[in-house]
């Protein structure tokens, strides 16, 4: 997974109890009792296409053409899951932490589509920002400004309060992503 881009990496780590318990339900799916709640759930929050696309990989469809409609995250998701039915040695690490490097591009990118009105985006930010709160420390207080930072507050005095200096060097490596894609940088 490390030859992967950054923001394909962040997608796949945050999404690998999905794509393992996924590729163990095609394998025996009562190995995965809850997945199908799991699916329910994911469709009501707005996952539609890829959760359609998760159910027919469970009915047995393995064709590229399972990928046309999907936006860019439902794609590497799924790409993924038809990987790691092939390979299962290319699946993402569930337990895997988060790579603090690789995080600062993929929340403002995050942040940056949230801006922009992307319902999808806030819903994963939101996702996020739950599982930051679990870790603690600096993570949950990048939880505590995730809100701020979609809002337009920039302020890094304001923002790093309380943050280590590691804490720190991440929101900063945020904002200047930011500032990036709002001057139109990819």
């Amino acid at each position: 997974m490390s030859g992967l881009p950054a923001k394909e990496q962040q997608i796949l780590q945050a999404h690998a109890g999905l794509i393992h318990r996924v590729v163990m339900a095609c394998q025996n799916r009562d190995r995965v009792p809850d997945l199908e709640r799991i699916l329910e759930v994911s469709e009501r929050n707005g996952w539609t296409r890829l959760v359609a696309a998760i159910r027919a990989v469970l009915g047995g469809a393995r064709e590229p053409s399972l990928l046309q409609g999907l936006d860019e995250e439902d794609r590497i998701i799924t790409e993924a899951i038809l990987r790691g039915l092939q390979d299962p040695t290319t699946l993402p690490d569930p337990n895997a932490k988060p790579d603090p490097g690789m995080a600062a591009p993929g929340i403002a990118t995050l942040v940056h589509a949230v801006r922009r009105g992307d319902l999808q985006s806030l819903q994963l930010l939101a996702d996020m920002a739950q599982q930051m709160l679990k870790m603690g420390g600096d993570m949950a207080r990048l939880a505590g400004i995730m809100n701020p930072l979609a809002r337009g507050e920039w302020e890094p005095e304001r923002l790093t309060r309380g943050m280590t200096p590691q804490g720190e060097k991440l929101v900063t490596a945020i904002l200047e992503e930011l500032q990036r894609l709002e001057r139109g940088g990819h």
